[in-house]
């Protein structure tokens, strides 16, 4: 081992830093695809009786007593209440624990898809499901497959990461399409402000994309737009 080489820190290492000289490796791409397929298997098994799922996303950062936890935990327990929503987040702390604990005080199932980070220390106390992942994107997948409707409290990269994610699954028609809540217009009226004056103004994205997004403070309103969308996969609204 070269003194510039180090071995994969991660499983995300390990599979996308293969070709780098300055990460060694051990397994072969076969194995890494089995391990691929084990976590979207297990994650599967796991999830397979969700319905009604609301996933909220969020900071980790914005922990109890901030305005936002205390927003997200009362739009979990609505959800839970009033749509007879499963709440799933990714299920560590910060907005993630509120709307966790907002649908343990609702009685809806509380689920966490956990992501293996070196700064996290599992999930938090009010997860009642938890599914790890070593990688992002078998993650993602999940939320996507198990969803009905995305809200979106404020958060930093990851949580843009998941919002966008979202978005372009729909925008693409990869995907149905699904309600993308944003909730807090303080925080959220700048990227939509510039959604519209340079994305929709240059061309970037076509007339109607900037539709794919409700933004809102009206936790109501929230919860009808995610109850709509849980009603109609599941038939309930025929």
């Amino acid at each position: 081992m070269s003194a510039e080489s180090h071995p994969a820190e991660s499983p995300d290492e390990e599979l996308l830093g293969a070709e780098w000289p300055q990460v060694t490796t051990e397994l072969t791409d076969p194995q890494r695809i089995d391990r691929i397929s084990r976590e979207l298997e297990r994650a599967f098994g796991a999830l397979a009786d969700v319905r009604r799922g609301v996933t909220v996303f969020g900071s980790a950062r914005l922990g109890p007593g901030t305005p936002e936890y205390e927003t997200a935990r009362e739009l979990a327990r609505k959800l839970a209440t009033d749509a007879r929503a499963s709440v799933i987040t990714g299920g560590g702390p910060g907005i993630m624990e509120a709307a966790n604990r907002g649908a343990h005080e609702g009685t809806a199932r509380s689920i966490g898809l956990l992501i293996d980070l070196p700064f996290e220390t599992g999930a938090n106390e009010y997860v009642e499901l938890a599914v790890p992942f070593h990688y992002f994107f078998t993650r993602k997948v999940s939320f996507v497959r198990y969803s009905d409707a995305f809200v979106a409290m404020p958060g930093g990269f990851g949580t843009l990461d998941e919002l966008f994610e979202v978005l372009c699954l729909v925008q693409t028609k990869k995907i149905r399409r699904y309600p993308v809540v944003l909730v807090g217009t303080a925080f959220w009226g700048g990227l939509v402000d510039w959604i519209h004056a340079r994305l929709l103004a240059d061309g970037l994205v076509s007339p109607g994309d900037e539709d794919l997004l409700t933004v809102t403070d009206d936790l109501d309103e929230v919860v009808r737009i995610c109850c709509e969308a849980c009603d109609l996969r599941s038939g309930e609204s025929q």
